[in-house]
């Protein structure tokens, strides 16, 4: 497990943008964290981090939104109206594990079952008004923990 935490939103961005370049495409990493813990605001940076320029907001009308650049692609999921297999599956969620882009869920806990085995799980948890502690696990090492 690694953990840390961030005092702003452009700290959380610039944290994000790191890990994104350490990463390999396909990675996939289900978010958990309450409404405003900071997750639009990670993936905002991880989006830069791999040089894709976008307009990066939250998927929670859209589904999904697909942002994609020269190099990398990233595929953005609210996962919290998403109930059971059959919605995975119209929402295109498989075919984004198969792609080769980067797979990352907000409100994963609804679809925990159907992350890959060696996605990585990021748990934002507020701590105050702007500062954030992230912990960011393996699937193995969160099951572990709860």
């Amino acid at each position: 497990m690694t953990e840390y935490i961030t005092h702003s939103a452009a700290e959380t961005e610039e944290k994000a943008a790191a890990l994104a370049q350490s990463l390999a495409r396909g990675t996939v990493i289900g978010f958990l964290g309450e409404l405003g813990a900071g997750k639009t605001a990670f993936t905002r940076g991880f989006v830069q981090g791999l040089g894709i320029t976008a307009e990066v907001s939250s998927p929670t009308f859209a589904i999904c939104n697909d942002y994609g650049g020269e190099n990398a692609r990233v595929m953005h999921y609210d996962m919290y109206r998403v109930d059971g297999w059959d919605d995975l599956e119209s929402v295109g969620f498989f075919d984004a594990l198969d792609s080769g882009a980067y797979v990352l869920c907000e409100w994963s806990e609804n679809i925990f079952g159907a992350l890959p085995d060696d996605a990585l799980i990021v748990r934002i948890e507020k701590r105050g008004e702007t500062e954030r502690q992230f912990k960011i696990y393996t699937k193995a090492e969160f099951q572990q923990s709860i």
